[in-house]
């Protein structure tokens, strides 16, 4: 019987959350000064690319070579006060076109270690695993409730935001059209969309977000509501996090990184569990198990549940293979559905 309430757990190397508020695809920027803020101009080209193999073993069977992400930016400073950040997607496989798009273009003036101000395109400041950046998720794909229901994961807004990797407590609060990239708002009321964290220990940190919305017009609104927790114990890492959503939602809107978007109920819920585990500096295995119901008014009907199965290989530090085993459970009827992902990641 699945619980509304799940005790989240979650992996942060050495418990310094350098992906957790990664407004783009990167980590934070390491920084010399005191305060956190940096004080030279820079420049840095930068980007990843993950070719990929997935086999679907459906009737009939499928099987593909594709790219799950090709990226390339550039982010630097401007002076003491003004940041940037951009970043284009090349991947066809992501795009719904086929065509290479702008995803995160920001500015931000960060001139105060608690009362930084971005305005652009970036991602919605929703939840542990959406605020990963891409290419330090333990598993290949995200949740599915992070798919489903944190979308558009993108959007173009204004954010405030304070708190780095070496404080204890930070938070984000975005203004955000909520219709998606490259999209004019479609109403005159924008989404408030809110994180915030606290390191309560050195082995614990705790977190939620929230998010009220107007997908489509003035009167049908949504709220979204998420928690969670991160713990870790020597080598042993652990993450998870609670999903809970209601009301109106775009049907326009992408699921994240490529994933078909689905029909959504009045209520919706999800949560996943995530664990890792450093045999060494080169290998780590995962387990995840998460479940998503698309209608909780509807009894076994868009209810989901599945186990990943993982390893983690690092080549080098900025060269990764991923093998994952998706083992989905169905409540009612079996479907012989499961799945064999195989990513290798190159940054640079």
């Amino acid at each position: 019987m699945r619980t509304k309430l799940v005790i989240l757990f979650a992996i942060a190397f050495a418990l310094q959350f350098n992906t957790t508020f990664a407004q783009g695809c990167e980590d934070d920027v390491p920084t010399g000064a005191t305060s956190g803020v940096p004080s030279t101009s820079s420049t840095t080209f930068f980007g990843y690319i993950q070719p990929e193999y997935d086999s679907h073993f459906t009737d009939p069977g499928e099987n593909t070579f594709k790219f799950k992400r090709a990226r390339f930016g550039v982010r630097g400073r401007i002076n003491r006060s003004f940041s940037f950040y951009a970043m284009i997607e090349t991947s066809d496989f992501i795009a719904s076109d086929g065509n290479v798009y702008l995803m995160d273009a920001f500015v931000t003036y960060d001139k105060h270690e608690w009362t930084k101000f971005s305005v652009g395109s970036f991602k919605q400041p929703f939840g542990l695993e959406v605020a990963t950046a891409c290419h330090s998720l333990s598993t290949i794909d995200r949740a599915i409730v992070s798919d489903q229901i944190v979308a558009p994961q993108r959007d173009l807004g204004l954010m405030m935001l304070g708190g780095t990797s070496k404080t204890k407590f930070r938070y984000s609060v975005a203004l955000m059209n909520g219709t998606g990239l490259g999209l004019k708002d479609n109403n005159t009321k924008k989404d408030v969309i809110g994180r915030a964290t606290y390191k309560l220990f050195d082995f614990m940190t705790v977190g939620g977000s929230f998010r009220m919305a107007y997908p489509n017009n003035e009167d049908n609104d949504r709220k979204t509501y998420g928690a969670e927790v991160v713990l870790s114990y020597n080598a042993l890492k652990v993450q998870g996090e609670y999903i809970y959503d209601e009301g109106d939602y775009n049907r326009a809107a992408e699921g994240g990184c490529g994933s078909v978007p689905l029909e959504l109920g009045e209520k919706r819920e999800g949560a996943y569990v995530m664990a890792t585990y450093d045999v060494n500096e080169k290998l780590q295995p995962v387990f995840k198990y998460e479940y998503f119901d698309q209608d909780l008014d509807i009894k076994k009907i868009g209810y989901q549940e599945m186990m990943t199965l993982g390893i983690n290989y690092f080549v080098s530090k900025n060269t990764r293979l991923q093998v994952n085993y998706q083992n989905k459970i169905e409540t009612g009827l079996s479907v012989d559905n499961d799945a064999l992902l195989m990513q290798l990641q190159v940054k640079f």
